[in-house]
């Protein structure tokens, strides 16, 4: 019988993104059927692995440089999607990540990861669908690399990836997805509309995961929340989070109320 958290390892190292989605799929049903054990214990290693596993395309240029996406072109929507896909697919590599690198939690936190890259395999699979009935592939524009960089700089500590990859980096998603599904509103295409709001309805619990297991760390470690959350972003270089903020999405997804008077500060 497989191992889950070793199966994980073995999907991160994937380079083709579909064989990945499939397998990812198969994991979560195995999983939930009673055939893969779980080691938490296990001193798992990647010596040897290229991680994450990822396809030779798209090219990864700093962020400043990766084109403006202008939602009056056909390239530019096409491009805004093609950097949504991007993001799904480090989600799905992150929560494998999470799943195999760190040891020793509760049971419930390899299976909540483990929804978690279902899901965003998930929401690869449908953007990638639509980008290629336009004539697009994953890998056709450039993107960048920030979101799989916070998770590198987070691989010493659970607690810092929980606080930095999830409600920092993923919960942006909860701010900024609103707004593009509402500029595809507009120009009345409802099927990317449709896909945004299952994008958004499941990053919302994909948040709230992260915020349940930042918050039992702390408690195991007898820390508060919110000076943990601040020493752990000035230890790790966390970006500074600006406005407009999604505050009714980031209460759905266990921010507390002082936290979320905090945002911005």
């Amino acid at each position: 019988m497989s191992e889950l958290r070793q199966t994980a390892l073995e999907l991160l190292a994937i380079t083709d993104p579909k064989t990945k989605v499939e397998r990812v799929k198969k994991l979560f049903d195995d999983c939930h059927q009673g055939s893969i054990e779980l080691d938490v214990s296990a001193d798992l290693n990647a010596i040897g692995l290229d991680l994450p596993g990822r396809p030779q395309k798209p090219e990864l240029v700093p962020p400043l440089t990766v084109p403006k996406r202008k939602m009056d072109t056909l390239e530019g929507r096409l491009s805004l999607l093609h950097s949504l896909a991007h993001i799904e697919f480090n989600a799905m590599n992150l929560a494998l990540d999470a799943i195999w690198r760190f040891a020793d939690m509760p049971k419930q936190y390899y299976v909540d990861w483990l929804k978690v890259a279902k899901e965003e395999a998930y929401h690869f699979s449908l953007i990638e669908a639509h980008l290629q009935s336009a004539g697009v592939a994953y890998g056709d524009f450039p993107a960048h690399n920030s979101l799989w960089e916070m998770v590198e700089r987070t691989t010493d500590a659970v607690i810092a990836r929980m606080a930095l990859v999830p409600r920092t980096m993923e919960a942006r998603g909860l701010d900024a997805v609103p707004a593009i599904r509402d500029r595809f509103k507009q120009i009345k295409d409802y099927q990317v509309v449709e896909i945004l709001e299952i994008i958004l309805r499941d990053e919302v619990g994909h948040v709230f995961i992260g915020n349940q297991w930042f918050n039992f760390l702390c408690a195991k470690e007898n820390l508060s929340p919110i000076k943990a959350y601040k020493d752990l972003a000035r230890a790790y270089c966390a970006p500074i989070l600006r406005g407009p903020f999604n505050l009714e999405a980031r209460k759905q997804a266990g921010f507390t109320a002082e936290e979320l008077s905090l945002l911005g500060t």
